[in-house]
């Protein structure tokens, strides 16, 4: 599998669903650990990089200034 390339403000789908219905988080962290902000609720949760490169199904909203 590709290595996605995510950036701080980007919003991702994972694999689970927040228990409020959404599926779309907001990347508000970045470093050793990523803190992500639920967009329909705005709960954050905190992962360890490994983990949420596990959990990351795909980006659905790219931060890129390209």
């Amino acid at each position: 599998m590709e290595k996605l390339n995510y950036q701080l403000h980007d919003v991702v789908q994972m694999k689970k669903g927040h228990p409020c219905g959404a599926n779309a988080w907001e990347i508000i962290r970045l470093g050793a650990d990523i803190r992500l902000k639920c967009t329909n609720c705005e709960r954050s949760i905190l992962l360890a990089r490994s983990e949420f490169d596990k959990k990351l199904k795909k980006i659905l909203i790219s931060n890129s200034n390209n």
